[in-house]
């Protein structure tokens, strides 16, 4: 029989409908019979596409001894993070806060009042390895519970006092933050393979987005180096799907071979951008080839009927990681043919010893840029591994990831100049306004006709993002419209008058913690994003509430990030633009101005802002569509051939 869960919409809460544990979903219900039976609550957080949430999940949660312990000492309630990050958020706080470190799935043991006292993340079900074993762990905080319950509520209080105690802000009145991040940057960088630090590597896209916005200013050619050398080896090497394309989550090891498998879409969503960037920087037409490629993978794999993106694939097939991805020499050669398929195995190291449990993951890290003869084939093996196993989708579409999509659309429609991508991310922002937009308020996901919860502020300070970036692609002005009423209501539901803004807004469900997160982790954080939203704003509105907000929000992150500057790259990179302000190109146009080919003159790093009719401050010259170029303080005359300023 199924639990509980199979009422719910969450991939990952339905994976888990038919597990012999008695599931609750989050709710009162849960608490409230976790008070009546005086029983701990065992809170697992992990998602759809997570490996070792499955490992746990085929170890014990569908094992009949594992889910009797639990059955009867405990009440067990499993959330999808990615639906409710508020939660994770609080609970995976908590774990790092325990054990030092953090990761899914998490673990988490707690009062009925949901307060912790209790954290991990994997437990094997029995010890090995000295792990101790669920099942030993289980039975251990059972007899702790019935026989030394104080020492328990102790623990709960204790971490609960630890982490809301206000953290020693540093003072960073005199420290350049940007250039403290590059020599961080520049002491963890690995010249040898690229990327930052030791096995496992993350792509970060953030990082790079500032090394390259840096390298801009400043011509830092290392900085240059540190982004290019990171991006082709991520590309080259395995992390990348040479045969179907797009990114999967992160590297396990130095070279960038060997990856964890599952693709996310808020990984591609943020390459994107970091390869358009790296394109608009050099003119490597490499470059823009990764990123289209991305963005065809999207657009076949990631993409509803509808236009919304699904939020990932699975690393495993058929209960292996990464088995849908992995050749043997043998099976190339058999679809391809002898002479066409051992070339191919050459070029991408495909050989009968493997590079991976025996077989083979494609990759250039020897052969460097691909043979471009060799291009038609990938389709075939495409199709081929298609039919050969299949992969897990998980379909709910999430706001904030998908927000993070259209800015990459639109971002690759300004460099490539191909409509295909601006046509996805203006249908991707029709589904949000048709199903997860209602009024002023936002909510975080919508799966099987539902929508989940309402939003926080990832999902408002990156859809505010998405609308700036489909303003800037075609100068419509319901985008800035909306940006700026979406933005007013962060300020209203989420600000803290001691500066910054809170996960979780006025109207939500409170929860032991109020988090307020400034570092950026695989996503850009909701403070940092919306810094760079309020930068943005004030100088594209010029409105003094902005401008006032936005000082406000760069002191309050600049305390901040001064430890650890590199963990806040989306905020450096606001504080960049915000120092010194791009290009800002104000067109006035005319009757007779077709004003949608307009932005396609402009310089990609550009700001623009579209007049329909003239003002005093903005007239036309001679009649016609007038542009004024200014930077910072500083303009130039106006003119009516834009080419002549730029």
């Amino acid at each position: 029989m199924s639990n509980r869960l199979a009422n719910e919409t969450s991939p990952y809460l339905l994976q888990h409908k038919d597990n012999p544990v008695d599931w609750y979903p989050w709710g009162n219900e849960a608490f409230e019979r976790a008070k009546r039976e005086d029983k701990p609550i065992f809170l697992s957080i992990g998602y759809s596409a997570c490996h070792w949430c499955h490992v746990l999940a085929h170890e014990s949660f569908e094992d009949e001894e594992i889910s009797d312990l639990l059955n009867k000492y405990y009440i067990s309630i499993k959330v999808d993070k990615e639906e409710r990050p508020d939660i994770d958020s609080v609970y995976m706080a908590v774990c790092q806060a325990f054990t030092g470190s953090g990761g899914w799935p998490t673990s988490i043991f707690m009062t009925a009042d949901q307060k912790p006292f209790f954290a991990g993340t994997y437990f094997p079900k029995t010890s090995r390895g000295g792990m101790i074993g669920f099942r030993e762990l289980l039975l251990a905080i059972h007899e702790k519970w019935v026989s030394d319950r104080d020492i328990l509520i102790q623990q709960s209080h204790d971490i609960i006092k630890h982490l809301n105690r206000a953290e020693n802000m540093s003072d960073a009145a005199d420290i350049d933050l940007t250039h403290l991040a590059v020599k961080h940057y520049s002491r963890i960088y690995d010249e040898k393979h690229g990327g930052f630090g030791r096995a496992p590597k993350f792509p970060t896209p953030h990082n790079l987005l500032f090394l390259l916005d840096y390298y801009k200013r400043y011509k830092t050619d290392f900085c240059l180096n540190m982004a290019e050398n990171t991006l082709l080896a991520m590309y080259r090497g395995g992390m990348f799907d040479h045969i179907g394309f797009g990114f999967c989550r992160y590297s396990t090891d130095r070279k960038f071979l060997v990856p964890h498998f599952e693709k996310m879409l808020y990984d591609n969503a943020l390459l994107i951008l970091a390869y358009c960037k790296a394109y608009t920087v050099t003119k490597k037409n490499i470059y823009l080839e990764v990123a289209e490629k991305t963005a065809n993978y999207i657009l076949r794999e990631m993409t509803s009927a509808e236009g919304g993106f699904f939020s990932s694939q699975d690393a495993d097939s058929e209960g292996e990681e990464g088995k849908y991805y992995l050749f043997t020499p043998t099976e190339i050669i058999e679809v391809l043919g002898q002479n066409n398929g051992k070339r191919f195995n050459r070029h991408f190291d495909i050989t009968e010893g493997g590079n991976f449990e025996g077989k083979n993951i494609p990759n250039l890290l020897k052969s460097g840029d691909l043979d471009k003869t060799l291009e038609p084939f990938l389709s075939v093996l495409d199709n081929y591994r298609k039919k050969r196993y299949s992969l897990h989708r998980d379909e709910k579409i999430l706001t904030s990831w998908n927000s993070l999509m259209i800015a990459a659309m639109c971002e690759l429609y300004l460099v490539s100049k191909k409509e295909i991508f601006l046509s996805a991310a203006k249908n991707a922002d029709s589904y949000i306004e048709k199903n997860l937009y209602d009024g002023d308020c936002l909510y975080v996901s919508f799966h099987l006709g539902k929508r989940g919860v309402r939003g926080f502020l990832d999902d408002y300070a990156l859809y505010i993002f998405a609308k700036l970036s489909l303003y800037r692609a075609m100068l419509e002005n319901k985008y800035l419209k909306c940006a700026e009423s979406l933005c007013d209501k962060v300020i209203s539901d989420f600000a803290d008058d001691t500066g910054g803004f809170y996960m979780y807004g006025n109207g939500h469900e409170e929860l032991i913690l109020r988090p307020k997160e400034t570092y950026d982790g695989a996503i850009p954080s909701g403070n940092s994003i919306m810094s760079y939203n309020l930068v943005r704003l004030s100088f594209l509105t010029d409105k003094e509430k902005y401008k006032n907000i936005s000082e406000r929000q760069i002191d309050f992150l600049t305390k901040n990030a001064v430890q650890y500057p590199t963990s806040h790259a989306m905020f450096l990179r606001a504080l960049l633009e915000y120092t010194e302000p791009p290009m800002k190109i104000t067109v006035v146009i005319d009757e007779q101005t077709d004003k949608s080919q307009i932005p396609l003159a402009f310089p990609t790093d550009a700001m623009a802002i579209l007049l329909t009719q003239p003002t005093n401050e903005y007239s036309l010259k001679n009649n016609k569509t007038t542009y004024y170029v200014c930077r910072g303080h500083s303009c130039l005359p106006p003119t009516n051939v834009l080419n002549e300023l730029i």
